[in-house]
């Protein structure tokens, strides 16, 4: 299958263009970019055809995977949608109720294969956790997703979609994946902000449980802490940590997808759909929080 890369970036290069060079079963034969240079120089890198005419790049490819901010992806991932093209998105897959709601749309009637790249959900260590967990006597969980994104050294650094959008939005989806996956489905959510980007969430389970989020990109070094744990009479259950690499989960979600377009399967856990109900719970949090620090409360 002809793939496509849209985004020139550092995750671009080094998860998605790189797992995308190496997996059998595709052609990894274009990408495209805004900035002419940086595309030219990934077309280099891995001897593919480099575009920054959107159309003319669609018209070279099969299916179409993501590395760009999210508002660019939900438009361009519409447009690719609306060209017959299948899609391995990122996450979030956009920031907007109304923009996933189009990208959603565009999916449904163009009847496309889609999956959107979850990493946490897509890490093997994490998977066989998950299995290990699944049905287990869980009333809640709480997840910490304290890291320093934006230090001197981090490839983030200068991500203008993060700084803007923050932790809620770049590690809240992974949150939500590995909470829905474990606990069902987010029915509702609480959330009150602290300083900076400091997000805190309540999420509220279909099936009663509730579970506990805590973010932020901007923690001090020695403060960085990753956790999720479920509790319950079954006992205490954490994730574990390592084990996959970033590249390895991107792979798995690569296969599925070709196997998905192989079968003319449409539906996966983590399609288009899981994607625009993380956007809906994301955007619901950050309403709440944008109220409550105009109100004074926060």
């Amino acid at each position: 299958m002809r793939f496509g890369l849209v985004g020139t970036g550092y995750w671009a290069r080094v998860t998605h263009g790189a797992v995308l060079a190496r997996e059998p079963g595709v052609d990894f034969a274009a990408v495209w970019g805004r900035d002419a240079d940086k595309a030219a120089a990934l077309g280099e890198e891995f001897g593919i055809g480099a575009y920054t005419e959107f159309t003319e790049f669609l018209s070279h490819v099969d299916a179409v995977a993501f590395a760009v901010p999210p508002d660019v992806q939900a438009e361009l991932g519409a447009r690719a949608a609306g060209a017959g093209k299948h899609l391995l998105l990122d996450k979030p897959i956009a920031t907007s109720v109304a923009d996933a709601q189009r990208l959603v749309e565009a999916v449904d009637r163009a009847g496309v294969s889609t999956v959107v790249f979850f990493t946490a959900r897509f890490a093997e260590t994490n998977r066989q956790w998950l299995e290990t967990v699944g049905g287990g006597a869980w009333e809640g969980a709480w997840a910490r997703w304290i890291v320093s994104a934006f230090a001197p050294e981090s490839p983030y650094a200068n991500s203008p979609w993060r700084r803007e959008k923050g932790a809620l939005w770049d590690v809240g989806p992974h949150v939500l994946s590995v909470l829905t996956a474990a606990l069902g489905r987010v029915e509702a959510v609480t959330a009150d902000g602290g300083t900076g980007d400091l997000v805190h969430l309540i999420f509220h389970h279909a099936n009663g449980a509730t579970s506990t989020a805590t973010l932020t990109l901007n923690a001090p070094s020695g403060a960085i802490n990753v956790e999720l744990s479920l509790w319950g009479p079954s006992g205490l259950a954490t994730m574990p940590h390592g084990g996959s690499t970033a590249e390895d989960a991107y792979g798995v979600a690569l296969r599925e997808l070709l196997s998905n377009v192989a079968a003319g399967e449409r539906s996966h856990p983590c399609d288009v759909h899981f994607g625009a109900s993380v956007v809906r719970t994301l955007a619901d949090a950050e309403q709440q929080i944008a109220s409550r620090r105009r109100s004074g409360h926060s």
